[in-house]
């Protein structure tokens, strides 16, 4: 029974390391509110659901002294029946706009549709490889390097089937397609290096699809750019 009691507990520990709430930019870290609002909204419903149900099996129960009790015959409640309507769907907006606004600010669009200014790289997808071209040609595999601060233009392409480019601590998954090439924002990297790795299935090498993504100064960004 003890060791059954301890369960609950090691549940919490299958959360460690959750790399998308850490958030190492601002588009990271709006994504990291909306889950970590999102959650909370969800305990909200749980724990209203939860206290209701104990209460009515504690209030309802079967007892001697009431074995022979008949209930009055209820046709109705408004106050409730109004509560239960207006109550789920005012959850539902609170839930709904600003994961639709971020949803629209953070979409990736396509390249002849991209306005925002930034530091632009070129990342093409491959079974198995990633490679990343930088305004000035320069070209390197598995290695992304970008500048702090900046709004960083990734304009993702694939060269055969269907990729995922993602940096769990920069940003959200964005899908990279062989038929377009889209325009995906990262604003205000911080100074790191961080894992990054396909998220889609694109065959037996999949698992070994990774890169590695350092944010640099601006300073070791134009050092970067100028090595041989």
């Amino acid at each position: 029974m003890k060791k059954l009691l301890i369960m609950p507990f090691l549940l919490l520990l299958a959360g460690c390391n959750i790399k998308v709430l850490d958030s190492r930019s601002d588009t990271a870290d709006d994504q990291a509110f909306l889950i970590i609002y999102s959650f909370a909204l969800m305990l909200i419903v749980v724990l209203v659901v939860s206290i209701l149900f104990i209460r009515f099996v504690f209030k309802y129960r079967y007892t001697d002294e009431r074995k022979d009790n008949i209930p009055p015959d209820v046709k109705g409640n408004k106050g409730l029946e109004t509560a239960w309507v207006i109550g789920p769907l005012l959850l539902l907006a609170i839930l709904a706009v600003p994961t639709i606004m971020m949803t629209y600010d953070q979409s990736p669009v396509l390249s002849t549709e991209s306005e925002q200014e930034g530091t632009s790289v070129q990342v093409t997808a491959e079974q198995f490889n990633w490679t990343f071209e930088h305004v000035n040609g320069k070209t390197e595999q598995n290695r992304l390097v970008i500048p702090e601060g900046d709004t960083i233009l990734l304009h993702l392409k694939s060269e055969d089937v269907i990729h995922s480019f993602w940096v769990p601590r920069l940003g959200g998954k964005v899908d990279v397609m062989p038929d377009r090439e889209l325009v995906y924002e990262i604003k205000n990297p911080q100074i790191g290096i961080y894992e990054g790795k396909c998220a889609e299935y694109c065959g037996l090498g999949h698992t070994n699809m990774k890169f590695e993504a350092e944010v640099v100064s601006a300073d070791e960004y134009a050092s970067y750019l100028n090595e041989k």
